[in-house]
């Protein structure tokens, strides 16, 4: 330990600092996901009961309306990080090899980004017709 580490408390030693340096916005970062997916949820459970039967021409066009692909592309954004968030936390907590855990985490965090962008693109080109 350092000369100048002597001189801070304890508290101050350890404040601000989880195990991976960054604890606090990891956590607030899954509980806005969470929040704003609660919403987007009910919203989008709603909007499914009501094409309930409907044709795939109905479906297509309301996801051509103005506020559909918004919101599902909201819903996707906010899903697909609070899960890469969700599987990075119990993969830094089971995986005990460094190597396999940073290797997860990438491929948590790649396969997620992967998604989300076909998933936009998919939404995109229905609301656009292409």
């Amino acid at each position: 330990m350092s000369r100048q580490e002597n001189l801070r408390s304890r508290l101050g030693r350890v404040r601000g600092l989880g195990s991976a340096k960054e604890g606090a916005a990891h956590w607030w970062g899954q509980r806005l996901t969470a929040i704003a997916l609660v919403p987007l949820t009910f919203w989008f459970t709603a909007s499914l009961a009501g094409l309930w039967g409907a044709s795939h021409g109905e479906v297509v066009a309301w996801m051509r309306g103005p506020v559909a692909p918004v919101m599902l592309i909201a819903l996707l954004v906010a899903g697909l990080h609070h899960l890469q968030l969700g599987l990075q936390v119990v993969i830094e907590d089971y995986i005990h090899s460094e190597t396999a855990k940073w290797t997860l985490v990438i491929v948590v965090k790649l396969g997620a980004a992967l998604a989300a962008v076909i998933a936009i693109v998919a939404v995109l080109r229905t609301a656009f017709g292409a």
